[in-house]
């Protein structure tokens, strides 16, 4: 039969996505599935693997029925994935090595601010282009090692592998333990703190530093190639792209020039700069990443700012605290109210990421008077994500020789026309929504296509994209500079935190990482 589409997997923070595209990067037929969160002890986020596999071998027929598709109509297969999470699992038996520590997760805390101190934030930024932070898998990997008795032995001894989550997909797609390939790309390889930025390879003194064993690491591959064929749920169809969600989104949202960029809202939100073949180096608290790596092209880069918690502050705004029975109703709610009454929310729950990193921080609420009431609440959190998005803008700027002119968004967010019409505000520059709003799933189809000669270059791709939504600034510039001012003292008041409770020493666990 005649290959009529790409089959994107997108494995994110809460669920696992699986939709087909067509020749014009129109969304096809959707399945999805989510699996469950585990928070076993405070700052503790954790994702079982297995579940996760799981659901891909459900939702991968169920796409393929719902759009009446044959596997043999499938061109190949991408997958994007949540960055940073951590999974460990056994060679020879397929089995985790306990849950998969998710990219939120802090328990690591403590050795960035060991490694803070020694040796500095320069010998990793010079390396890997990231600062210490309980963001990345390399302090996961070397948590574990540290409180899981004899790991690190078996991963020396070639026993356990590592990878983030793509790496465990293919690994499973491709054979399991009977043969699967150990690979990942080089978006998501840039996210441990292991991989040399420039090089793409695995750095030996950044895995001498942490004690990672190179036999656990898998293979460094370009994004969009041919990595094999499936051997399990789409047999014989070919895997030919991987990329982090974020990079995905970048590539989906086709900003293939330096100086465009993009901001995926979703549980966290990153905005992304490229910024070409040029390894840019942050003086303002921004990360440096791979982009995306097409075959044998140069890597092209991006500044990225990552920011922990905005579509996460929606649901402890819901599950939470009970205010709303469903994520949309925030913006009814929050307009039944001018404005926010003077009050701010910072949501550090997993401490500050760009451009402060602080993991210190912790989430607070400033301006509580009588006069506030759920739709003031409900105003700040919405409004905490656009300052949240002004202060990384502010540092890309910085950081960049030409100023953003224009924010394309993507994410479950912007559908809140209420918060799109705020960061437009804050940011004083047009803000624009494709018509394919799900840009994750679509950059990984299009990297996946490209490596499959489905589609034939990057321009044919630019012509797929078309805008569904504009916001136009329309804010007093005296009120934007007043209330960005409440915001950073807002900010600075969730800096001086200061930890009350006493600590407990870490538990020991023979299996992985102490939930039970």
């Amino acid at each position: 039969m005649v290959e009529r589409y790409v089959m994107s997997i997108d494995q994110g923070t809460n669920s696992t996505r699986c939709i087909l595209f067509d020749h014009h990067g129109r969304l096809v037929t959707v399945a999805q599935r989510e699996h469950q969160q585990h928070f076993p002890k405070p700052g503790w986020v954790e994702h079982d693997a297995v579940e996760i596999w799981r659901n891909l071998q459900r939702v991968v027929p169920e796409a393929l029925a719902e759009g009446g598709v044959a596997a043999d109509e499938v061109a190949a297969v991408g997958i994007a994935n949540q960055r940073e999470t951590t999974v460990l699992w056994n060679r020879r038996t397929g089995a985790p090595v306990g849950r998969a520590i998710v990219w939120q997760d802090t328990r690591t805390a403590p050795l960035v601010d060991d490694l803070r101190h020694r040796p500095g934030d320069e010998f990793f930024l010079e390396r890997c282009g990231l600062p210490p932070s309980t963001y990345f898998s390399a302090l996961r990997i070397r948590w574990l090692f540290d409180h899981v008795q004899g790991l690190e032995q078996r991963a020396r001894d070639g026993e356990v592998l590592f990878g983030t989550v793509e790496s465990w997909l293919i690994w499973n797609l491709t054979g399991g333990a009977d043969g699967g390939l150990h690979i990942t790309d080089a978006t998501n390889a840039s996210r441990t703190m292991l991989m040399n930025i420039r090089t793409l390879t695995w750095d030996e003194e950044l895995l001498s530093f942490f004690g990672v064993p190179r036999p656990m690491l898998p293979e460094i591959r370009s994004s969009a190639e041919n990595y094999g064929a499936a051997r399990a749920v789409l047999p014989g169809v070919g895997i030919t792209a991987a990329l982090g969600d974020q990079q995905a989104a970048l590539f989906g949202q086709t900003c293939f020039a330096p100086g465009e960029a993009k901001c995926t809202y979703g549980t966290g939100s990153f905005l992304l700069l490229n910024t070409g073949g040029d390894v840019v180096r942050s003086r303002h608290g921004l990360l440096t990443t791979v982009a995306y790596k097409i075959g044998d092209q140069p890597p092209v880069y991006a500044l990225e700012g990552s920011i922990a918690v905005t579509g996460a502050l929606v649901q402890w705004f819901r599950d939470r605290l009970g205010l709303i029975s469903s994520a949309p109703e925030i913006e009814t709610l929050a307009r039944t109210v001018e404005d926010n009454g003077g009050c701010y929310i910072v949501p550090a729950f997993s401490g500050l990421f760009a451009p402060r990193w602080r993991s210190d921080a912790r989430g607070v609420i400033v301006g509580l008077t009588s006069y506030i009431t759920k739709g003031h609440l409900a105003r700040a959190v919405l409004e905490a994500t656009g300052w949240q998005t002004r202060e990384v803008v502010d540092a890309m700027n910085a950081d960049s020789s030409v100023a953003l002119t224009q924010l394309k968004v993507d994410g479950g967010m912007t559908a809140d026309n209420l918060l799109m019409q705020f960061v437009a505000d804050v940011l004083d520059v047009p803000v624009v929504r494709p018509m394919v709003a799900e840009t994750v799933s679509l950059g990984a189809a299009y990297a996946a296509g490209l490596a499959a000669g489905y589609w034939p270059d990057l321009e044919v791709l630019r012509r797929n994209w078309h805008k569904a939504a504009q916001w136009l600034p329309d804010m007093d510039p005296g009120r934007r500079a007043s209330e960005y001012d409440n915001w950073r003292r807002a900010v600075e008041r969730s800096v001086g935190w200061i930890r009350t409770a006493p600590d407990r020493p870490a538990d020991r666990t023979e299996h992985g990482t102490a939930p039970g």
